[in-house]
């Protein structure tokens, strides 16, 4: 008699890594998994936008396609795209141009897989900035690592680092420090003086940065780009940066980023390029130097367009009188508590059912979400005024009395 199928599936899953077993579900998946197919949503859920890849990016990648340029290609990337990151970097951060410095990767969570796995051991701790982006704690976990979640400060200038919670994390098994800035959920921007805070901590306590500044175009200072630790750095600081065309160019599906990383790195950054996807497909590579060398245009609508999509919905959310939110510096998300409602997994769940609208709850972010819920507003204006009348008036008749601010699982200073 064949065994129960429980009884099976607990036998065969026994030979599975425990820290793999261990990897959560996505709290955001949940929510658009139930609500995905619903006749008139507005899915405010995901970390991208509306627009599709530019024409001009795709027709790049179709010539070469048709060209033949389809077989193995550098490993490290095209010759070719090295130099247009380089330019661009040294466009936007005023760094030397140097190719050597950067390596072409199938996206910006392969790049961080890479940099984990060069600063990371099993049972090594990351100390990451909480509430956050939950593909880094679990790509810490799939290396054997600790993710290790430093709560924000938050307060009326939304949420801030706070230099003696990273100071107190640290213990002797501590390796890096994960920073992501701009920063998915919550906004947060780190300002110079915040950034030259993590870098003193990592110099005296000999740790890496693994410093994730994908949003970094998308700031709403009067400023190009937000500040980054390219503005502090010495050559021998042991930071890694990692980069993705997704936000920037509308090509998240495209799965293209790039790593910069000492060139002393290089060949251990090739190494692992070689032994993960041996590299990424030429033809995707013509398309990504198209974005950089013809996509300033582009990139200026999209920061643009965010910014008046932040203004729309925030605005109208405010109005209320019943959220907590602190409108973003940085990013593309609001951040933002429903007076009266603290469930937010339920809530979300809800918000489809009631107002039509998606957005993910906070608790997919880790330690510090809980009351909150993330709303991205890289969308159009006619789409993101509809969210914001059908968000506003559910808030307006099931929000709770205007109260003082959320009390979250951190100090709020």
């Amino acid at each position: 008699m064949p065994l129960s199928p429980s009884v099976t599936d607990a036998a065969y899953l026994e030979q599975v890594r425990a820290h793999i077993l261990a990897l959560p579900e996505s709290g955001i998946v949940e929510v658009m998994n139930y609500g995905r197919d619903r006749p008139g949503m507005i899915p405010l859920w995901a970390g991208e936008g509306d627009v599709p890849t530019p024409a001009f990016i795709c027709e790049a990648a179709a010539t070469a396609l048709h060209a033949g340029e389809t077989f193995y290609t550098w490993q490290r990337g095209l010759p070719e795209l090295r130099a247009a990151i380089a330019r661009y970097m040294s466009r936007v951060y005023g760094v030397a141009e140097d190719p050597e410095r950067y390596f072409v990767t199938g996206s910006g969570m392969q790049s961080i897989l890479i940099a984990f796995a060069m600063a990371l051991a099993a049972g090594d701790e990351v100390l990451i900035p909480s509430p956050s982006w939950p593909n880094a704690a679990a790509a810490a976990q799939k290396t054997g690592a600790v993710p290790v979640a430093v709560p924000f400060r938050y307060g009326a200038d939304g949420f801030r680092l706070d230099m003696e919670r990273f100071e107190a994390a640290v213990t002797p098994r501590t390796r890096a420090i994960f920073m992501n800035t701009p920063a998915n959920p919550t906004g947060f921007v780190a300002t110079r003086a915040e950034l030259e805070g993590v870098l003193a901590l990592a110099r005296r306590h000999g740790l890496w940065i693994i410093a994730d500044e994908i949003y970094g175009r998308f700031y709403y200072a009067d400023a190009p780009r937000a500040p980054s630790f390219h503005d502090i750095m010495t050559p021998d600081d042991h930071i890694v940066f990692v980069q993705t065309f997704s936000k920037n160019w509308a090509m998240t599906g495209w799965r293209i980023g790039w790593i910069e990383a000492d060139p002393r790195l290089g060949q251990v950054v090739e190494n692992l390029i070689q032994y993960s996807t041996s590299g990424v497909a030429a033809f995707m590579q013509r398309g990504a130097i198209a974005a950089l060398e013809q996509g300033e245009p582009f990139v200026a609508e999209q920061i643009a367009r965010a910014r008046a999509g932040r203004d729309i919905v925030a605005d109208a959310l405010l109005a209320t009188g019943k959220v907590d939110l602190v409108k973003p510096d940085g990013a593309f998300y609001l951040f933002f508590g429903i007076n009266g409602h603290r469930d937010v997994a339920r809530l979300g769940l809800r918000l489809v059912d009631e107002a039509n609208v998606g957005i993910a709850p906070g608790t997919a972010f880790g330690p510090g979400g809980e009351g909150f819920m993330r709303l991205c507003f890289a969308r159009g204006a006619v789409q993101l005024e509809e969210a914001a009348r059908r968000l506003s008036a559910w808030i307006r008749a099931h929000g709770g009395a205007a109260a003082p601010a959320l009390e979250t699982a951190f100090d709020r200073s």
